[in-house]
């Protein structure tokens, strides 16, 4: 019993370290302003709000700068991930952040999912993700997320 007590402070220690200090208000402010601004292909789409977010989140480099502003439409933005090696959103996740979790349901605040009934890349906010579509800023069940990948 004791094993398991000092096992959980360091794995707790141990996460802590990831995120940056005020990670939380950063994800609660980001969300709303989200709701707030308008959905723009290659500017505040779903890969750039999630991605950027994932940024301030963690710090690091800026992995959306690859695709950033470089399209305006659907069609662009799929011209462009093929581009860039991916023929899905789900490869495009891969090949940025690795595996994903083994199940979207193990998401934690901040972490980045894929879901949606037309993919979307989306970041975890608790029994929730928070996606952004071009009707607006949509919340999606974790159980309706094909995948998540740890921030």
């Amino acid at each position: 019993m004791r094993a398991i007590m000092l096992l959980r402070q360091t794995w707790s220690i141990a996460m802590s370290g990831l995120k940056q200090q005020g990670w939380e208000n950063r994800l609660f402010t980001a969300i709303e302003e989200a709701g707030q601004r308008p959905f723009t292909w290659g500017s505040h789409d779903c890969a750039t709000w999630a991605f950027d977010l994932r940024r301030d989140l963690i710090g690091g480099e800026d992995i959306a700068a690859q695709w950033r502003s470089r399209y305006a439409t659907a069609l662009g933005a799929q011209r462009v991930m093929r581009r860039l090696g991916w023929k899905t959103l789900e490869d495009m996740g891969r090949a940025l952040l690795g595996d994903p979790l083994v199940t979207p349901l193990l998401a934690q605040r901040g972490d980045i999912l894929l879901g949606g009934d037309n993919p979307a890349f989306g970041v975890c906010v608790g029994a929730r993700g928070a996606f952004l579509a071009p009707v607006g800023l949509t919340l999606l069940p974790l159980v309706s997320c094909r995948l998540g990948w740890r921030t």
